[in-house]
């Protein structure tokens, strides 16, 4: 199989992999909520709002990645495949997008009504209110420096994810670069090529001349 045909089955499999991972952070926000526990799940949906970014970011590098391997591709059929590709990527990548913004939308609903049933308890009287109130205290605690961190991790892996994708652009404006400079250097060498005989040819003639006289 040719090296480009390869790389470009080596995304396929990828994008599948980070629609997945995509797929399961967004059906994460959208249950989260449902089990009751308003306020710490409230603390939880910006990690996964952060892991559900960095699938959309890691699906964008594939599509540009795609984009620039999909006009080096060896035949016609396998160029139109591959453009086939990058649409229907680009048309899963928006609807994938919008059901992360209707997640979102759930997961704030879930959040508010959980929240509201907490405060409700909360407020109430009594020993068992009263411990509640301490233990969502600690657990929010916990919870707010757990996200802390991640969101913390999560902002270091995407700069390193910006940095690798220019790099594969000066990669690819580098590659480019070089090959017009060795077309240049071909032309140079045929136009040397064709001077040195024309050289020939009139120092030939030259001496043509001089044994004609």
């Amino acid at each position: 199989m040719d090296e480009v045909t390869q790389a470009v089955e080596n995304l396929k499999k990828e994008w599948n992999q980070a629609v997945s991972q995509l797929e399961e952070s967004i059906a994460a926000i959208r249950s989260c909520g449902k089990t009751g526990k308003g306020t710490e799940e409230a603390n939880s949906l910006p990690r996964l709002n952060g892991s559900a970014q960095d699938a959309l970011q890691l699906l964008k590098s594939l599509q540009f990645r795609l984009d620039l391997l999909a006009q080096q591709l060896p035949t016609f059929e396998e160029v139109q495949s591959g453009q086939a590709t990058l649409e229907s990527w680009d048309e899963q990548y928006k609807k994938l997008r919008a059901s992360l913004r209707n997640a979102n939308l759930q997961a704030k609903e879930n959040i508010r009504k959980a929240a509201q049933e907490e405060r409700e308890l909360l407020l109430g009287g009594g020993e068992e209110s009263t411990i509640r109130r301490r233990n969502l205290q600690t657990k929010t605690g916990m919870t707010s420096s757990a996200e802390s961190i991640t969101e913390s991790l999560r902002r270091s892996r995407q700069m390193m994810v910006q940095e690798v994708e220019r790099s594969a652009s000066t990669l690819a404006t580098f590659d480019e670069s070089t090959s017009v400079l060795r077309k240049a250097e071909g032309e140079y060498q045929g136009h040397r090529s064709l001077l040195s005989r024309t050289r020939g040819l009139l120092s030939t003639m030259q001496r043509q001349d001089v044994l004609d006289r």
